[in-house]
């Protein structure tokens, strides 16, 4: 959300968000190291999607307000545990780094319901990052064969957010919406009738 004549946070926020689980998950397919994941964790998906979230908070938008800045959050502290393994600070182990992601999976869970009262584009986005998580959870935790197809549902989740970014540049630069966003998969509860016609309660 944004004010008139203001940019939209979110279309930063969503970008940082989209590429950073993006090339994550292209390093749990094995198809890259953990360098590019770290610098992006700590510059794209952490500091830029943390300045987003505090924009979020000037728009009144306590949603993106919540959902930039933790997740903004996520990824810096993730990199920071990174970097403590690497430098024998603190050895990481499946378990520890198990719980950190049982921990943010039930933080997404409380927003995944947020989510479901936005648009559909939003629900769908949260709903494929909570089945993420889960399977992260579990990889974790003794199935590790979870781990590529989990990464798989996390790339479609990482494209959804790029598609959510796409429709609000677009529906400016274009001046009308382009990239439906569908309806809330919670619908608002309707107005008593008292209210519809207009008379007090």
């Amino acid at each position: 959300m944004s004010a008139p004549g203001q940019g939209n946070p979110a279309v930063v926020g969503l970008a940082g968000f989209g590429l950073t689980t993006l090339i994550l998950q292209i390093h749990n397919l094995g198809l890259c190291g953990i360098g590019p994941v770290l610098a992006l964790a700590l510059a794209f998906g952490g500091t830029a999607q943390l300045i987003a979230g505090f924009q979020e908070f000037k728009c009144g938008n306590n949603f993106g307000y919540s959902a930039f800045v933790s997740y903004g959050s996520f990824w810096i502290a993730l990199g920071i545990i990174w970097m403590l393994n690497h430098y024998k600070i603190y050895t990481l182990n499946h378990t520890d780094v198990g719980f950190f992601l049982v921990v943010w999976t039930l933080y997404t869970a409380i927003m995944w319901v947020g989510a479901m009262r936005v648009h559909g584009a939003m629900a769908t986005t949260f709903t494929l990052l909570l089945l993420g998580f889960i399977g992260l959870d579990l990889a974790h935790f003794g199935f590790p064969g979870l781990t590529k197809p989990t990464a798989v549902i996390l790339i479609f989740c990482a494209l959804m957010a790029w598609y959510m970014m796409a429709a609000a540049i677009y529906a400016q630069v274009f001046g009308k919406e382009i990239l439906p966003l569908g309806k809330p998969w919670i619908s608002p509860d309707p107005e008593p009738v008292g209210k519809l016609a207009g008379e007090s309660a």
